[in-house]
């Protein structure tokens, strides 16, 4: 096949050099002039000549198709995980690019190109160690892509083709609305940290609930497809309502909105028919009076009311979505008590811990850049983060799944997480350093942590270190 296509190559490049040749008049009066040249010396001047290549382009041109020759050959003697790996692993060439950008400029660049589908997409299977199932779904790996990176749900797909066990989408507010003045966006690059004062830039939920829906119809449609050309079922079928993965929808409040509670519930009866999982989020700091929110009174209404709207909608026979709540890591004991207190009385799904912080932990307080206003997130997030995810699960004696997020860059930083608590982990800063690349590499180095400690499933670790 190799050969072949090498040959169709070879074949088609000599004919394109032959084409661009200054030849005049119709094939067969060039080759009657040719034919007669050698006996009439009037006709020599009508002999169409033969292109001259300088040495350097006949040795460039040689190579390069040498390469190209060779190089398909070899490729087609690959399997298909090794071709996958090498795809990856060229990421490693355009991400450091990204860096050269403005921060806004860089993250919208990496969404369009997710949602153009110029990443890579992985074609092999997970590690069967990481495999778990969470609120009756199936997840292929627990590694996910924490709200705020796809905010207007433009690249579902394509993220979830890199890898990822899931991808949450959003914050999602009612109407749309800019966010806060630009520049909004700060690197601390050398503590491998982010701040960043979005302030909720949304689209709104009409728009992201019209992207979810194309996607929907379009899921059921391969999945119908597939059901006809299929002939066993013994498969095990990861992946929820946007494909493949799981799809979590992250909520938020207009910045103006008088009634949180209000644009929530609108959020939960236009856009949860399209996820797997809902997220209210109470904790970013960059909506003025929405972390007051996390109060034991004001958190215990405003769930009860997003559970009610829920509850009274219609569903199949996978139920309504799971509904989580996202808190900051910026919470004192009493705090974290109150939540796990609202959260066990609620029987609330699940928690993500924890938002972005506005402290600035070591070494990022040594950076200029820290006076900016902002959440940080990213390596320095990592210690307390961990810290308060500990502490919840301590408090909600492991009967509330939590989501670890903040400052995971490796597949140890994630184990980590699972010991401390966590079903479940989300990447963001790491994912916008590290690229494509970081994903495999860390559902890797995570199933051989599992692997080392003798564990046999994500389960069996979650909450090792709180025992």
């Amino acid at each position: 096949m190799a050969l072949r296509a090498s040959r169709r190559l070879f074949t088609s490049y000599l004919h394109k050099r032959v084409s661009q040749a200054p030849f005049t008049g119709t094939p067969t009066t060039i080759l009657r002039r040719h034919s007669s040249s050698s006996s009439s010396s009037s006709c020599s001047n009508s002999v169409p000549k033969i292109p001259h290549w300088p040495k350097k382009g006949r040795l460039l041109t040689g190579v390069t198709l040498g390469l190209v020759i060779a190089g398909g050959a070899y490729v087609s003697t690959v399997d298909e995980a090794t071709f996958c790996g090498w795809l990856f692993n060229a990421t490693k060439l355009v991400n450091p690019l990204f860096a050269l950008l403005d921060a806004e400029v860089a993250h919208k660049l990496a969404v369009s190109a997710a949602a153009h589908g110029w990443v890579p997409r992985e074609k092999r299977p997970d590690p069967s160690i990481l495999g778990l199932e969470v609120w009756g779904r199936k997840f292929s790996n627990p590694v996910g892509l924490a709200a705020g990176f796809d905010k207007n749900a433009e690249a579902v797909e394509g993220l979830l083709g890199l890898g990822f066990g899931f991808v949450e989408v959003g914050s999602v507010t009612p109407v749309p609305q800019e966010g806060n003045p630009k520049p909004r966006v700060f690197r601390l690059s050398s503590e491998g940290a982010i701040i960043n004062r979005y302030g909720f830039n949304s689209e709104g939920i009409v728009a992201v609930a019209k992207r979810l829906g194309a996607q929907h119809g379009k899921r059921k449609l391969d999945e119908t497809s597939n059901t006809r050309s299929s002939t066993s079922n013994d498969d095990i079928k990861h992946g929820g309502k946007a494909g493949p993965g799981i799809l979590g929808v992250n909520l938020g409040k207009n910045k103006t909105s008088e009634d949180a509670a209000a644009d929530y519930v609108q959020g939960v009866h236009t856009l949860s028919q399209y996820a797997d999982y809902l997220v209210i989020n109470v904790s970013s700091p960059n909506t003025p009076g929405l972390r007051m929110l996390q109060g034991r009174k004001q958190l215990k209404d405003l769930v009860k009311k997003v559970q009610a709207a829920r509850d009274e909608m219609q569903w199949g026979d996978e139920g309504p979505p799971p509904l989580l709540v996202k808190i900051a890591p910026d919470l004192s004991k009493e705090d974290l008590e109150d939540i796990a207190a609202v959260a066990l009385a609620l029987r609330l799904d699940g928690l993500i811990i924890s938002n972005t912080t506005i402290s600035r932990p070591e070494p990022a307080n040594a950076n200029p850049v820290s006076a900016e206003t902002g959440g940080l997130s990213g390596k320095p997030l990592f210690e307390l983060s961990t810290k308060i995810l500990k502490d919840m699960y301590l408090l909600t004696r492991g009967k509330v799944p939590l989501i670890g997020c903040g400052g995971i860059s490796s597949g140890e930083d994630a184990y980590k997480k699972i010991r401390a608590g966590a079903t479940l982990v989300q990447l963001y800063t790491g994912f916008a350093y590290g690229g494509p690349a970081l994903i495999p590499r860390i559902k890797v180095e995570l199933a051989e942590c599992l692997e080392k400690d003798g564990f046999k499933s994500i389960h069996e670790a979650v909450g090792a270190d709180c025992r």
